[in-house]
């Protein structure tokens, strides 16, 4: 399939139609690897009405003489989708009142060459369409170089003809193999240091996503947060952040040496998920801490839900403190209307994307996004370099290339077929009378009501109470009957996504699939709920995360007797961060004094009947253990450091 790029003329002027058709004419006659095609609208509604229904619009050329209304249509047409190219058509020289308007360039009405036209607007399309790295790679593997370097499977060689792994070569491919290359090969730039090919693939990122800067992340955004919060702050500098965060977060927190403040997390009992933290609590925190180095947030969750970033943001930068937001399941929301403002749009200094969540891009392809204007580009580059591998994939870092090149293209035409798709989801799986999927009121705790919560609609919580079945018995039918694989589940829900990649066809198996169970399960009854034991507030800490975190300690049962919590553990400060799954969120972190409520959620937690994944356990032949400061270790750590 070849692309097609429409070009709007707006304007109601008589020569506009002999324009269309000299251009049509001039495109026809070059060699066109956009299939440029011309359109005229005679005002600017009606530009804006043909821009949203057809994302085949790549550009828009305003004549000037349509007046104000022209003048203001660019900063319209940017607003509504900001990857669009925007040209002038003036009467002559000057901006004719264009100046401050967000234009490519212009075109002046008394010197008209279709040809020279079709040239500019074709660059402009294949600039904002290049993708320098991916070119680069494709090229050098075309070229056929015998390999005398790393990696040692030698372009694929050692597996081709092997009777032992042969079949990986097959299973993977040549070209794959072929491009996993090493740092030997100079043409294709540096992820540690670039200023080539990879640079122009960041900058053009950058464009795309509204950041000054952007970096390539080939370890996913678990190690872009911890670059960030490594770049920002220096041992026993205050970071506020949202206790429901992802835990590579957390792991930041240890390794900057930061003071954290942990703000509550916003529990839904009923369905076993936590949403954003209520803005009065996070605007408290800010005066409370206006000394605080950084403000972590997380947008959106897992489950969809987003803060109204903006006045958070404002309320921040009011008392210098940065803003980082953790926007790892949210990078499409750049490139459709419904979808606005991202956190870049809100203001937020650093932003990081898992882009391979909600783009096309291979799996831990990631991004950093950066606003900050105070930005220490020498000091963030010497952390990225800690944490990235001197023999990055090149694979990946091509996937980002491509991903923001399709974002930009087609992504307003892919996410307007996902939404699409989202809404009829919505609506057949409510028909089915036992499944239903829950809205933005459900999913919200009540302490939200009138923060501006909203929701990410091409994520799909949906509650299987009616069903009768626990949702993990839902999605083991799915999975084993109709070849279906789901995102999550907790105890009553199932999370499908939908995304740039869903199709007609996968649309409707999932919706048969569902209907087929609902109507087996129609006269069941409901799922007993589960009572979920409260997530025990974080306790004060004793001493800073990263000093306990990095001593020796020891090792001290979990349980005793028949599964009872052990007591000795009763106000021991904790080395270790442990995160049940679900629902991931931490229960102890490194530093914290451990008191009962904590001690008694892990003794169930453990002991209990029904078995949880617990990270930060050792689980040994003897029984689950938890890392603690030795009494000596405790002393040091804690003699003249107040707690809280």
């Amino acid at each position: 399939m070849k692309p097609q790029a429409r070009v709007l003329l707006v304007g109601d002027e008589p020569g506009l139609a002999g324009l269309v058709a000299a251009l049509g004419a001039a495109a026809a006659r070059r060699t066109d690897p956009f299939g440029l095609r011309f359109a005229v609208v005679a005002d600017a509604a009606g530009a804006l009405a043909e821009v949203a229904r057809d994302g085949a619009v790549q550009t828009v050329l305003v004549d000037a003489a349509g007046g104000d209304a022209a003048r203001e249509l660019p900063a319209r047409l940017k607003a509504f989708r900001p990857e669009l190219s925007l040209y002038a058509i003036v009467p002559g020289r000057g901006g004719a009142g264009f100046d401050d308007a967000p234009l490519d360039g212009v075109f002046r009405r008394d010197a008209v060459d279709a040809a020279g036209w079709c040239r500019t607007l074709s660059a402009g399309l294949a600039e904002k369409s290049a993708t320098p790295f991916y070119d680069a790679l494709r090229r050098y593997v075309a070229m056929a170089k015998d390999s005398w370097h790393t990696p040692g499977h030698s372009g694929g060689d050692s597996f081709r003809g092997s009777p032992w792994v042969g079949d990986f070569h097959d299973f993977v491919g040549e070209n794959l193999l072929r491009a996993d290359l090493s740092v030997s090969v100079p043409t294709l730039d540096s992820l540690l240091a670039p200023t080539g090919v990879i640079a122009r693939a960041q900058a053009l990122a950058a464009e795309a996503f509204g950041a000054r800067a952007t970096f390539f992340v080939t370890n996913g955004s678990s190690t872009s947060n911890k670059v960030i919060l490594q770049t920002l702050l220096a041992p026993g500098d205050v970071l506020l952040l949202d206790r429901n965060c992802h835990k590579s977060v957390h792991h930041g927190v240890i390794l900057s040496g930061a003071r954290p403040v942990y703000l509550p997390s916003t529990p839904n009992h009923r369905y076993g998920l936590f949403g954003p933290l209520p803005r009065r609590v996070i605007l408290d925190a800010i005066d409370a801490h206006p000394k605080a180095r950084a403000l972590m947030l997380t947008s959106c969750t897992y489950d969809g839900l987003r803060y109204d970033l903006a006045p958070l943001v404002e309320a921040a930068h009011a008392r210098g403190i940065k803003v980082v937001v953790d926007e790892a399941w949210y990078t499409h929301g750049r490139f459709h209307p419904a979808l606005r403002p991202t956190a870049l749009e809100a203001g937020a200094d650093y932003v990081t994307h898992s882009t391979h969540k909600g783009l096309s891009a291979l799996s831990q392809a990631a991004m950093v996004h950066v606003n900050d204007p105070g930005f220490d580009a020498r000091l963030f580059r010497e952390n990225f370099n800690m944490f990235a591998s001197t023999s990055p994939q090149y694979a990946l870092i091509a996937s980002l290339d491509v991903a923001r090149r399709q974002a930009v293209m087609e992504g307003y035409t892919l996410l307007s077929r996902a939404l699409a798709f989202a809404a009829e989801l919505r609506e057949r799986i409510d028909a089915t009378g036992v499944f239903r999927v829950l809205t933005l009121d459900d999913l919200v705790p009540a302490e939200l009501a009138g923060d501006g919560v909203r929701l990410d609609p091409t994520k799909l919580t949906v509650d299987v109470t009616p069903s009768g079945l626990p949702a993990e018995a839902v999605r083991a039918a799915l999975f084993g009957r109709f070849n279906i694989q789901v995102e999550k589940t907790t105890h009553n829900t199932i999370t499908f996504l939908v995304s740039l990649g869903s199709t007609r066809a996968k649309l409707e198996r999932l919706a048969d699939a569902l209907a087929q169970l609902a109507r087996e399960r129609r006269r069941a009854a409901p799922l007993r709920p589960l009572k979920l034991a409260p997530l025990p507030g974080i306790s004060p800490l004793a001493c800073l995360p990263r000093d306990a975190f990095f001593e020796t300690g020891e090792r001290v049962p979990l349980l005793v007797g028949q599964g009872s919590a052990n007591p000795a553990l009763l106000g021991r400060v904790s080395c270790d961060q442990v995160v049940p799954y679900p629902p991931g969120i931490p229960v102890l972190v490194p530093g914290q004094r451990i008191d009962a409520a904590a001690l008694d959620y892990l003794a169930r937690l453990v002991g209990g009947a029904r078995p949880v994944e617990v990270h930060g356990l050792d689980a040994g032949a003897d029984g689950a253990t938890l890392r603690v400061l030795s009494a000596d270790e405790e002393r040091v750590r804690t003699e003249g450091s107040p707690e809280g």
